[in-house]
């Protein structure tokens, strides 16, 4: 039992999302950070917290679905190509896709605190875009044409990914937010943020961001209904007409930047003939080892015997007060095939079924509350639109960088929505008459 007046255990994930603001200072680029040190702490408050309480931690169902990572995983530690590479690994993916998920699922207590951090993601997601924008508009981003006007925020230009992940999550959360039965000053709140998070996500020029932000966010107008989806959808689409149309020089960039998404056959760019040379590499380390992989942190070392000679020897990477860096193409840029190529058939259908359940399990508790009229809309949105994002980004991406830690909350509150314990205590919502009826009468999620 809670005391009245005690610390609520949110802020310890509140915390991790802070720490996010700050840039990740020497040694954390590409790597854990003060973020994932305090993930580490999250989770060891959860146990400790759980064994004062003497409570039972996890409901069967919600330890099958996370817990099935961890069988593919130990597995592809075993055939490492060292025992240390093996532990690094198995401790990231244990961190991102069980521990922490399984942390937040048991730090938060309702839906109070759900969207106390959606709106850490929302506001994380507006520092790291207006640097961003700063960045873009002083010309002081990362290298990008040769020009430095990329935004990648705090988090530098060897984590380009790192502001586009922060932002587009925001953007998720605020439109989710917006889409809810909140009082209309926060939904118009929400709905401002999401505009405002635009600009920045379009001057990251990460593709593969865009795309899951625009997948994600047309799935999230559907599942809030049909007449609101056609309606906010032109919104969006207006204002991103707009805001685009009003960067000038940054508008032809752009352009071309859209454009080269459908030239991945007729004279794609670099970085494209990377990737694919390397989903490549992923596919034959898979044909090899077909049923557990090349092992954790393997693929580096299988890389150049399955790589073509069109695989270049690295990105270029230099600006937001970095200097000039060849940075090594270490992963496939395929969430999917570096589990199928480290991992093997065992780890992939491991992850992606623990992943597939997950999201089976939020969608399903999100059409329950709209048929009940039930409150919480806002949060089952923005918790499928998480997924959502997660499952297209990880087409394009994988896991590493200091924002790693965001992909682990975001399982976590995906997890909350979908397999929360129904037998919870009540549970807080807006204000008003309506809203405590409707929660007395409601499940506790």
């Amino acid at each position: 039992m809670i005391r009245a007046g005690a610390p609520a255990p949110v802020l310890a994930l509140l915390a991790v999302v802070v720490l996010l603001a700050l840039p990740p200072g020497p040694g954390g680029e590409g790597g854990a950070g003060p973020a994932d040190a305090v993930s580490a702490l999250a989770v060891l408050f959860c146990v400790v917290r759980l064994v004062r309480e003497r409570r039972r931690p996890l409901s069967p169902t919600a330890a099958l679905v996370l817990g099935l990572p961890v069988l593919g995983v130990a597995v592809a530690a075993l055939g490492s190509v060292s025992p240390g590479e093996g532990l690094t690994g198995l401790g990231r993916y244990l961190q991102v896709f069980v521990l922490v998920p399984a942390a937040v699922l048991l730090l938060v207590r309702d839906r109070g605190d759900f969207r106390l951090l959606a709106w850490a993601f929302v506001g994380l997601a507006v520092w790291q875009g207006a640097v961003g924008v700063h960045q873009y508009a002083t010309g002081t981003g990362a290298s990008y044409q040769g020009r430095p006007v990329r935004a990648v925020g705090t988090f530098g230009a060897q984590d380009v990914m790192g502001m586009a992940t922060v932002v587009s999550l925001g953007l998720v959360c605020a439109l989710g937010l917006a889409l809810g039965s909140a009082p209309v000053r926060q939904r118009v709140a929400a709905l401002a943020c999401a505009l405002v998070l635009l600009p920045p996500l379009a001057l990251s020029f990460s593709r593969g961001a865009w795309i899951a932000t625009a997948v994600t966010c047309a799935v999230q107008l559907l599942l809030s209904g049909v007449r609101r989806a056609l309606a906010a959808g032109a919104v969006v689409v207006a204002a991103s007409v707009i805001l685009v149309g009003g960067f000038g020089v940054g508008t032809a960039m752009l352009q071309e930047r859209i454009s080269s998404i459908t030239q991945v056959a007729d004279a794609p760019d670099q970085s494209v003939t990377d990737r694919y040379t390397m989903w490549a590499a992923a596919t034959g380390m898979w044909r090899e080892h077909p049923l557990t992989g090349v092992g954790l942190k393997g693929f580096p070392e299988h890389r150049d015997s399955h790589a073509s000679l069109a695989l270049s020897a690295g990105s270029d990477t230099e600006g937001a007060g970095a200097a000039f860096r060849k940075q090594p193409l270490l992963s496939p840029h395929n969430m999917y095939l570096l589990v199928l190529a480290e991992q093997g058939l065992l780890g992939l259908l491991a992850l992606a079924g623990s992943w597939l359940a997950l999201l089976l399990c939020a969608v399903r508790a999100l059409w329950r509350t709209r048929r009940a009229r039930a409150p919480g809309l806002d949060c089952g949105l923005v918790a499928c639109g998480l997924l959502v994002w997660q499952l297209t980004d990880f087409a394009y991406a994988d896991i590493g960088g200091p924002s790693t830690v965001l992909t682990a909350m975001c399982f976590g509150l995906t997890a909350w929505w979908g397999l929360a314990d129904a037998a919870a205590p009540a549970t807080t919502d807006w204000p008003g008459p309506t809203a405590r009826r409707m929660a007395k009468e409601a499940p506790a999620r």
